[in-house]
């Protein structure tokens, strides 16, 4: 099977690629989950795009590219992800998530792929008391979640759409890598404690969308790693993981927060994996044990983090 992975160097692209390969990804702990066997050698044939070799946005190159390599799957996971810039770029914002993905889409189609396509929890308001359903009607709030909405309602009726949130991996900047950091050094940190949600670890997303470029579901579906806690919860056990003082984290408000983020954050932002639980599909481990995986192979030699 012939696999085209745009945002191919980004964190999840980069898991996505090696489980995809037949290698588990670092802090991974298999190369496929929900409940998916593993990949053996040569099962996908792997074509990895990066915004260096393709730009979304640019209908024409998207074609070729897809047309160029006759993929029977397309996972699109290239998009615009500066949430607060995005709300003085809405227009470059757009230009990625939502015309971006319609490029995809379309090239998609027209080669015959199945699309598989990331979103966001940031689609909802964040007002529901409860988790949101993959059927919850959305709502987003800010520049960000509006374009990446407009990226699902580009995708035909049989692509799969995984919406994820709070992603952190090896692979770039992202709040466990921060809170590493900061931890080593002894530095007091504050961190909300008002918003809630569910802590997405890119190796596990990585491993369990080779589960869903197999079996290729129709619509939508929450893919995250089991459990829900707030910012300040996740980095509490983060520090805890680096063996620091977890009193060195103190829980704030949003509101006392300065200076206020540009970009509305969703209060409740619990994505409930129902459509995957139906379907009779294992969900992604704890989030606890996959943080305290990536922690593990952030302080080893070969994955260094400032000190």
């Amino acid at each position: 099977m012939r696999v085209l992975v745009t945002g191919a160097s980004g964190q999840v692209g980069r898991d996505l690629v090696d489980a995809l390969s037949g290698r588990v990804p670092a802090a991974g702990t298999a190369t496929a989950l929900l409940g998916g066997h593993a990949v053996v050698p040569g099962e996908f044939d792997v074509v990895a795009a990066d915004h260096a070799t393709l730009a979304v946005d640019d209908e024409r190159a998207v074609r070729a590219a897809v047309e160029g390599c006759r993929p029977d799957v397309v996972v699109h996971l290239a998009a615009y992800t500066a949430v607060d810039r995005a709300e003085t770029e809405p227009e470059r914002a757009e230009a990625v998530n939502g015309r971006g993905t319609a490029n995809v889409a379309a090239a998609a189609a027209r080669a015959g792929a199945h699309l598989v396509y990331t979103s966001t929890d940031y689609v909802f308001d964040g007002t529901k008391p409860t988790g949101y359903l993959e059927d919850d009607p959305p709502n987003p709030r800010s520049v960000y979640g509006r374009t990446k909405l407009s990226g699902e309602r580009a995708c035909p009726d049989d692509a799969t759409i995984a919406r994820v949130s709070w992603v952190a991996g090896l692979h770039g900047r992202n709040i466990v890598r921060l809170a590493v950091e900061r931890a080593l050094r002894g530095e007091p940190m504050r961190f909300v404690d008002d918003q809630r949600g569910c802590p997405s670890f890119a190796a596990d997303l990585a491993a369990g969308i080779v589960t869903l470029v197999r079996d290729r579901p129709r619509g939508r579906v929450h893919l995250t790693n089991a459990g829900v806690t707030t910012w300040y919860g996740l980095v509490r056990e983060v520090v805890v993981a680096t063996g620091g003082d977890p009193e060195t984290v103190t829980p704030i408000a949003t509101s006392a927060l300065d200076p206020q983020p540009l970009a509305p954050r969703p209060t409740n932002s619990e994505l409930t994996p129902g459509r995957l639980r139906d379907d009779g599909y294992d969900l992604l481990p704890p989030w606890e044990d996959a943080m305290r995986r990536l922690v593990a192979a952030m302080l080893e030699g070969s994955h260094p983090v400032d000190r």
